[in-house]
């Protein structure tokens, strides 16, 4: 069965919440009031990746397909439950990021270019779809870690399920994007005034 998008998705999943974890939380949004998941598809995710620099274009190893689009979307939820309750300042159960954690074979390997300075990289193995998303399970438990969840909020607006980590100068972002939900909470505002003269 086909699954059919709203009339407005943007092409591609939001990029604005200035965390690269909480941007891949966004990758599943309301569109116009209507739950969207912009992960349909391996490629989806894929491309994803690249775009967020977690991975290099024509780096992801092949996998059975729907695998990473399977792993990839709980790795998501188990993301997202966890820093819904880190929010809420209540304790949550780790078990299943740390499945992802355990599954993350990594080793340091010095790289010395002809021209550069050495440099310690990490080499993973990526033989599973689990493997492969481990450094995103890896972000996500430093997030929630050392996060400054004062910091991190969803948007105001009330259709909107979009996260995002405050870091203006003021820190008093109460919008996903100013775009999106914030001229929306303008025009709503200005229609209201509107209706009362």
């Amino acid at each position: 069965m086909a699954i059919t998008a709203p009339p407005a998705v943007p092409d591609e999943p939001y990029v604005l919440a200035d965390d690269p974890v909480l941007d891949m939380l966004n990758t599943l949004a309301n569109i116009d009031g209507v739950p969207w998941d912009f992960w349909q598809t391996d490629a989806d995710v894929e491309r994803w990746l690249v775009r967020l620099q977690w991975v290099e274009e024509g780096s992801v190893p092949e996998f059975e397909a729907g695998t990473l689009l399977n792993a990839a979307r709980q790795l998501r939820e188990v993301i997202r439950e966890l820093v819904k309750l880190r929010k809420d300042d209540q304790p949550g159960n780790p078990a299943a990021l740390n499945s992802f954690l355990r599954k993350a074979v990594s080793h340091p390997q010095l790289v010395w270019p002809a021209s550069g300075a050495p440099q310690l990289e990490r080499q993973r193995k990526q033989q599973t779809a689990e493997q492969f998303l481990s450094p995103i399970a890896e972000a996500a438990a430093n997030l929630l870690v050392a996060g400054d969840f004062t910091l991190i909020r969803r948007c105001e607006h009330p259709e909107c399920i979009l996260w995002f980590y405050d870091r203006t100068k003021a820190h008093k972002r109460r919008w996903c994007s100013m775009a999106l939900c914030g001229n929306r909470h303008k025009v709503a505002e200005f229609r209201k005034r509107k209706l009362k003269l």
